[in-house]
């Protein structure tokens, strides 16, 4: 089985492109990592970035109240468009304490969070009793070693550090996974919002944007 053969004709080979690894990543967070079911409440951190655009539509599909975490106003409309039902400016105020006031003091039922160190803890003070943290990315550093007693004294808490290829091992599941997103494009029910398109030649502009968080969406490289 071959990518392509999940692609309909209304996809856009660029949008395609754009859309597998990262899309794939939102999809198996949502559907199998943590199984979203309508009525949950998630915390995004990142919520305008690549993956956190997706997630946040995929969520939303799913049935879940989402609260997000951006950088500026601009980023936070980005996630509200998405689906968001509250965005946190993290640079403006402290995101746990702000996660508990929205959600009634019981906190979240998971938290996707793809920026590691910097928000370690405050993630793990956001989740309810027997939530699920989900560490998938190290944006601002790799999170420091954990005890796994701060789990239980966080209120009995579980904790994944899962990568895209343990839920690509089979082709079954990868055509699952990049189908779905194939055909929710083609239907418009996911939008893959591309920040800059830039040629072959400037790769390193394009780090250098993406590592100063200057982009709100996907980047990509032309041939």
């Amino acid at each position: 089985m071959q990518i392509a053969d999940c692609r309909p004709e209304g996809v856009d080979l660029s949008l395609a492109a754009a859309v597998l690894l990262q899309g794939m990543t939102a999809h198996y967070l949502v559907y199998s990592t943590y199984p979203i079911k309508a009525g949950d409440t998630c915390l995004i951190h990142a919520a305008a970035g690549g993956v956190g655009l997706l997630l946040t539509q995929i969520a939303s599909r799913a049935g879940a109240r989402v609260i997000a975490t951006a950088g500026t106003p601009e980023k936070a409309d980005l996630a509200r468009a998405a689906g968001a039902s509250e965005v946190i400016l993290y640079r403006d105020e402290a995101f746990a304490p702000r996660v508990r006031e929205l959600t009634g003091g019981r906190g979240v039922d998971v938290v996707y969070d793809s920026v590691g160190k910097d928000t370690w803890e405050g993630s793990i003070d956001c989740l309810r009793p027997r939530g699920m943290m989900v560490s998938f990315g190290n944006a601002s550093g790799a999170v420091p070693p954990v005890s796994p007693l701060i789990l239980s004294t966080k209120g009995s808490l579980f904790l994944t550090r899962p990568t895209l290829w343990a839920y690509i091992a089979t082709p079954e599941e990868l055509a699952w996974r990049a189908g779905d997103l194939f055909g929710w494009m083609a239907s418009g029910a996911l939008s893959v919002r591309v920040d800059r398109s830039l040629p072959m030649a400037e790769a390193a502009a394009a780090h250098i944007a993406l590592q100063s968080r200057a982009t709100a969406g996907k980047v990509l490289l032309i041939p």
